[in-house]
């Protein structure tokens, strides 16, 4: 395994992670989570098109067009869509374990798309994050014996999410590894972004709210997708997706440090097991990832 690719996914890991401080501080000054998500595009895609402008990144080829708009669509507006709906009908915790049902979606998506070999260290590694997220989500909940009410339009809403979030992996290995990552945002954000504006309610905000909004696109969006990409080009698409779901564990972390959030014994456990899986991914099959990216190259 390319111990770069590692790191870098893990560094975007890290940055997905701190998310929910951001989010908590924006909509604390009471601007609503969909204006969180436009204007996080927006600022995202400034970033990015500095960067491309000064590289000289921002050329594509006219038969690329709609993957990039495709990506823009899904894993913009559709993805940032769905998962707050999730949250809405169904609940933090439960949209939080469909979303990262996300490494399975990849490994599938992988073995179908990609032909990426399913082995049973990838199966394993896929099962020990989705368990550990479910464990630490829903673990206070199922101790104290509080019953789960499930929303089945909420329940959709929330597997597209996790679906459509595999779609990063996905559009990055197969469609737009020919592109830096600056030109890919450039395109996509904008385009996503566009489509979320017509269900935005915008309210006046405070210079600490845009100081946020401007900090949490910088750091989550512009950085974290930067990282990752460079991690993706390095490492197979199940892998990256296994790694990155470091990011509720980061989450976690935090909340107890700043918020004095704290996990159920079956939280500790969960988290055991997605290093464990993370872990597994760094020590197996280091050939394959090497295939992978000459394909790419």
């Amino acid at each position: 395994m390319d111990i770069r690719g590692l790191l870098f996914v893990l560094a975007a890991a890290f940055m997905w992670g701190v998310i929910g401080i951001f989010a908590k501080e924006v909509l604390d000054q009471g601007v609503s989570a969909l204006e969180i998500a436009f204007w996080r595009a927006l600022f995202g895609w400034l970033m990015f098109l500095a960067h491309a402008l000064v590289m000289r990144q921002t050329r594509v080829t006219r038969a690329d067009l709609p993957a990039l708009f495709g990506f823009g669509f899904i894993c913009v507006t559709l993805f940032y869509g769905a998962y707050q709906v999730a949250i809405r009908d169904v609940g933090m915790a439960m949209a939080a374990v469909l979303l990262y049902t996300a490494p399975a979606w990849v490994a599938f998506l992988s073995w179908l798309v990609l032909k990426e070999g399913m082995t049973p260290i990838k199966a394993g590694c896929v099962a020990m994050t989705i368990i550990g997220v479910a464990c630490i989500s829903l673990g206070p909940k199922l101790i104290s014996g509080a019953q789960l009410e499930i929303n089945l339009f909420g329940l959709g809403a929330g597997l597209l999410s996790g679906f459509t979030y595999a779609l990063y992996y996905i559009f990055g290995k197969k469609y737009l590894y020919r592109y830096h990552t600056p030109t890919i945002f450039v395109y996509a954000l904008p385009f996503g972004a566009a489509l979320l504006f017509p269900f935005v309610d915008f309210q006046p905000k405070s210079g600490y709210a845009w100081t946020m909004l401007v900090l949490m696109a910088g750091v989550t969006t512009y950085g974290a997708f930067s990282a990752y990409y460079a991690g993706l080009k390095r490492l197979e698409a199940t892998r990256a997706a296994v790694v990155a779901t470091f990011e509720p564990l980061v989450a976690a972390v935090f909340a107890y440090l700043l918020f004095g959030e704290t996990f159920s014994l079956l939280g500790y456990f969960g988290s055991c097991l997605i290093i464990g899986a993370v872990i597994l991914v760094v020590l197996s099959s280091r050939t394959a990832p090497a295939r992978a990216v000459a394909s790419d190259e």
